[in-house]
């Protein structure tokens, strides 16, 4: 692949209103689910890291062998941000990054508030 023309990667970074609160307060819920998006979509996970708040938000990084996925959650206000990044080492995952955001739009039944791409 061309130097000038190689792009490392998508990195979609979404923020979500969710009106079921239950997701937003169960971060178990969350890893269940994206166990199942890893799974789904051939990715391997590194490691993860949860920290659950007092008013049980819960912020959570999935470390991926090749990016991460990372939610923050805001009970109080019915919103989570979420970001997704998958490099494109071996193959170009610009579409995979899209079709998982989307799963993660259609799990939290969200309406997105605010939608970034970056083409790192």
């Amino acid at each position: 692949m061309d130097q000038n023309t190689y792009s490392p990667g998508l990195h979609k970074l979404v923020t979500l209103q969710v009106d079921e609160v239950d997701l937003l307060t169960n971060s178990n819920i969350f890893i269940d689910f994206s166990e199942k998006i890893i799974q789904d979509f051939e990715l391997e996970k590194v490691g993860i890291i949860t920290h659950n708040f007092g008013n049980n938000s819960f912020t959570i990084a999935i470390c991926l062998k090749e990016s991460h996925i990372c939610i923050h959650t805001w009970p109080e206000f019915k919103q989570l941000t979420l970001d997704v990044y998958l490099c494109n080492y071996l193959q170009d995952n610009t579409q995979k990054v899209k079709s998982i955001t989307n799963e993660f739009v259609t799990f939290f039944k969200a309406i997105v508030l605010k939608d970034f791409e970056i083409n790192r």
